[in-house]
């Protein structure tokens, strides 16, 4: 069963034009690299093919300053723009070839190394106190919760946001499936983020995550008079050659911990919280009582 999403691009077709691609991050020097390897050669390409810069631009329906930027590597382009640069070279599918170079290096390194650690993982324990924990989150939800961030976000960091974060969701469709824990608390079920409609799909997507053999999702309801989670969320990655690393606020100021005491602290707190919330078979039915109340 595949619980993939796919991120929208959300705006007017006169903001697609104006904006094929994202912003490199200036410290990223492996998505520096790649993409400054992708834009020389699809300068080299043009070149080999005779076309000026105007002449290329007019034929991919992109401007010229776009083009530029693309080949001098300011920016990465997205994964149209390959397609019809392709075609407009005559490349034979080559130049769209590129689109697996630039795929991971269009999200940004935190999260990247982040999607790496949970690619390796083998159980993931995850408690998420504030919102809908981005492995469970839908495409409309995610984008939904990028909008309500402050200072505002511009929409190309809304649909890169939400684009990376779907990508971390390939952990539910390998091979060899990780054992997955949730823990969430109940109002971040409750609020009504993206509107009623995209609260309902969420809630639906959960109980359908939930039926995967190898995930279990459990609620804390907010009448619990004893809650383990009040120092934040928790995340615990365990690998198959023993090793594990955990982030929690109330640890090491959030900064990733590796240290087997700092970890057994992280887990001691993530157990008691999952004993204290409903188990996965009553979250379901509190789950499914709450998509009727919606």
């Amino acid at each position: 069963m595949s619980v993939n999403g796919e991120a929208v691009r959300v705006g007017t077709e006169a903001e697609q034009t104006e904006e094929p691609g994202w912003e490199v991050d200036p410290d990223d020097d492996w998505a520096l690299a790649v993409v400054a390897t992708v834009g020389r050669q699809l300068r080299l390409r043009r070149e080999a093919a005779g076309m000026r810069v105007g002449e290329f631009a007019a034929a991919v329906g992109y401007g010229e300053d776009l083009v530029y930027k693309i080949e001098s590597g300011k920016r990465i382009p997205r994964p149209d723009y390959l397609d019809t640069a392709d075609e407009a070279l005559g490349a034979g599918g080559l130049v769209a070839a590129m689109k697996e170079d630039v795929k991971k290096v269009r999200y940004p390194k935190k999260v990247r190394d982040l999607a790496q650690m949970e690619a390796r993982a083998v159980e993931l324990q995850l408690y998420d106190p504030v919102n809908i924990h981005g492995l469970l989150q839908t495409p409309e939800y995610a984008q939904a919760l990028f909008r309500m961030r402050r200072p505002r976000y511009a929409e190309e960091e809304v649909e890169r946001g939400v684009a990376a974060r779907m990508a971390r969701k390939a952990v539910f469709d390998r091979a060899s499936a990780p054992e997955l824990s949730f823990v969430q608390d109940e109002w971040t079920l409750r609020r009504r983020l993206g509107g009623a409609a995209a609260v309902r799909r969420q809630l639906e997507h959960l109980l359908l995550v939930g039926q995967l053999p190898n995930v279990e999702i459990s609620v804390m309801p907010m009448d619990r008079e004893e809650h383990a989670g009040v120092d934040g969320g928790i995340e615990v990655l365990k690998f198959d050659d023993g090793t594990a690393v955990g982030r929690s606020p109330g640890v090491a100021n959030g900064r990733a911990v590796t240290d087997p005491r700092q970890l057994r602290i992280l887990e001691l707190r993530y157990g008691i919280i999952r004993a204290q919330a409903l188990t996965p078979r009553e979250s379901t039915a509190f789950i499914e009582q709450l998509l009727g109340e919606t």
